[in-house]
This record gives structure tokens, sequence and C-alpha cells, in this order.
């Protein structure tokens, strides 16, 4: 049976947020969905509550209580609910979303690939780890993928289809046309750390982060200044505080240890010691801003005329212009490896994380001369490679 068939049977392993979001999706596509977690129960008290989601959105008119009735029909507390997969029945698509620990998922794949038909395609929703590692030493490794869906999945279109140097451009092809007919919108790329929406996001969060060690400005006055001048919907600080500091620093750690430890990831002491300190953001009430029970900041005021000072002054202490040379310069230096499409890229950024532009919209704005400029300036200015110029903007020189 064609993968993009309805009547394709999809399995979720991890009843999470993403997993039971993902499984929402797809039921919504009109799937038959199996969900299981290894957490006993977990899988039923997620579908309960996706019950009481969906009973909302019948009353705020946004589904019909019949399609409410026929999404939660289809999603299947079976045999395999409670973790056991090798008594997942026979389906077409698995999409894993559980912990992101490589070995735990390994461990997964390895009993899926052993009990699953070779034709079944084997996802994972990791959103930091190599794919290629995953499937690793697995009986018909050509069929495993990843699918990164974006928080909350229901919402949010983007979803990155990577590819391992093993993955079978057919199982690519089929599962970006499925993610289409999920309403979602593919892009694609290799299994290049993070990515690209985890990978190219990355100076968004560190130079605002290394502007604030630095006592460029507050936090609350440089995510003003991205806001208000450079049209980010939400500054980093805020930002991270809703994500959790201890989430964004995981994939950031991450990426920069895939990457060898690059300096353009290295992470920085202020986030650390956020973590460390349990100040996570607005799950405990404290990260880089406080926050009331009702989720609104405490006490936070912005200095709007230092933010005004800053942005078009010297390129050390411009957030808005220093955040945007680094995003060009990360996205080109990605479509010149080989990772992605430069039209991939440029969805990924604006789906994904809401950037008011893809990096290669702002290099056409903007054009190479000023970034390559800006960015020896910053190598100038703080040397150790961080700031090191893409060979594809020199080239356009």
């Amino acid at each position: 049976m064609p993968l993009t068939d309805a009547q394709t049977t999809v399995a979720v392993v991890g009843a999470g947020a993403m997993g039971s979001g993902i499984a929402q999706v797809a039921a919504a596509a009109g799937h038959e969905v199996h969900l299981v977690d290894a957490a006993e129960g977990a899988a039923a008290r997620a579908r309960e509550k996706l019950a009481n989601t969906l009973t909302r959105l019948v009353e705020k008119g946004r589904l019909s209580a019949e399609e409410s009735d026929g999404i939660l029909r289809r999603i299947v507390i079976g045999p395999a609910a409670d973790g056991d997969l090798r008594a997942l029945p026979p389906v077409g698509l698995v999409i894993e979303a559980v912990v992101e620990e490589l070995g735990v998922k390994h461990e997964i794949f390895g009993t899926l690939a052993a009990h699953q038909d070779e034709s079944t395609v084997l996802a994972t929703n990791t959103s930091s780890l190599d794919v290629g590692a995953i499937a690793a030493d697995l009986r018909a490794p050509e069929r495993v993928i990843g699918l990164h869906f974006f928080n909350p999945p229901p919402l949010m279109k983007l979803v990155e289809v990577v590819r391992t140097t093993q993955s079978a451009p057919a199982v690519l092809e089929d599962a970006s046309e499925l993610m289409r007919r999920w309403g979602k919108t593919p892009v694609t790329c290799t299994s290049t750390p993070g990515f690209i929406v985890n990978r190219v996001a990355r100076p968004f969060y560190g130079e605002a982060q290394r502007m604030l060690e630095a006592g460029v400005a507050d936090a609350a006055t440089l995510d003003l200044a991205l806001r208000e001048h450079g049209g980010f919907r939400m500054g980093p600080f805020e930002l991270t505080d809703l994500i959790g500091q201890d989430v964004n620093l995981a994939v950031g750690t991450s990426v920069w240890l895939q990457t060898d430890r690059d300096p353009r990831y290295e992470p920085v002491d202020v986030q650390r010691e956020l973590v460390e300190a349990g100040r996570l953001g607005r799950k405990t009430g404290h990260g880089y801003f406080r926050y009331a029970d009702s989720g609104q900041t405490v006490d936070v005021t912005p200095d709007a005329a230092r933010a005004r000072e800053l942005v078009g002054g010297p390129i050390e202490t411009d957030p808005v212009a220093r955040t945007i040379a680094m995003l060009v310069n990360e996205g080109v230096d990605l479509v010149r490896r080989g990772e992605a499409s430069a039209e991939d890229v440029d969805t990924a950024m604006t789906l994904g994380t809401n950037y008011p532009k893809g990096p290669h919209a702002w290099l056409a704005e903007l054009g190479a001369a000023t970034v390559v400029e800006q960015l020896r300036a910053l190598d100038a200015a703080f040397p150790g490679g961080r700031y090191r110029v893409s060979p594809a903007l020199e080239d356009r020189v």
C-alpha cells in the first residue's frame, strides 16, 4: 500500500506532547494510528487528554463533532500501547518521538526493524541527533528517515524530512508527499547536526547571549531591539524562556559537540548558569525573566532609547545587524555544504522559527559585500573562528 494512502496504518512511539500531537495530525488525515509509550497507561492517558482538546475545538467551532469523533476513533490503544513493540501489528509508517537519547532510540528502531516488514518506513522525530546513527546496523536501513515536526504539531506547518546516506530516494519522496497530504510543508536536508532550523538558528540565541555577557544591554532591551527593529516575533531571551533554557541549551550543546566543538556553536556561560540554578524559564517561573502564574513577565522594563542607540551603530554592538549577518552566513554555508537547498533553508526558517525573512532573502537585500564586511569586523573584534566568513559568501563579493 502506498505510504500516501489514507488506509496506511501509522504507529507513533512516544505519547508525550510531540507524539500525541503527531498522532492527532495523522488521525485527522484519515489514518488509523496506534499510539505507544513505554510508561504504563501513558498512551491511554494521552488519548483521554486529546479527547478533551478535541472537545474544546468543537466548542470553539474549529472542528465538527463528526470530525472530532473520527479523529479519536482512529487513535488506537492496542496490544503494543504500553511499549511492547513486538505486539505492534503491521503498519506502513512508524514515527518515533521519545526522549533525545541515542541509545534509547536505537533500541526502539532495532525492535521495529526486526518485527516490521522491510517496506515499513521508520521515521524519527529527533530534533538534533544523527539519524544515520539511529539507523546504524539495522535491517533495511534505506527505509529509515527523519520526520522532524515542530511544536505544537497540529499547528506548525513545517516538517524537516531528513535523509541519511542510506535513505532511499523513493522513501523520501513518498514521505514528503505524505506530509503535504497532512497539510504540512516539507523541506529536505541531510542529517547534519541540528538539521536546518536548529543549525541555522544558533546565532539568533548566541549573539544576543554574548552581548548580554559583554554588558552591551540587558536581556529585555536586546529582545526589544530584535523585535521592534529587526522584525522578529520574539526576542531570543523571551523565546528561550518559553522553550525552556534546559531544552535550548541541550540542542545547542548537541550541535556544538556534533560539529567537533566548532566555536560557531559554543554555548555561553550565562545560559549554562541559568540551567544549573534551575532557572529554566516560564515553566519554573524564572529564567532570564521572572514570571507570574499567568505567564506574564514581572518587573521587565526595556530601555527603548538604548535599543535605538544600538541599532545602526557599530556592528559589534548592533544586535539586529550582528544577528542577521550570522544567520546569513550560517544559511549560505549550509547550502554550500550540500545539506539543503537555498529555497528549503528560507522556507524552514520562516515557517519553523517565524523569522521575518530567510537568510538568502536577507542576503539579496543586504548584498554579499556588506555581510562579508560585517563578519570580518566581528572576526577582528572577537577572533577565534566564530565569525569566519563562509567561502560561499566570499565567492559572491
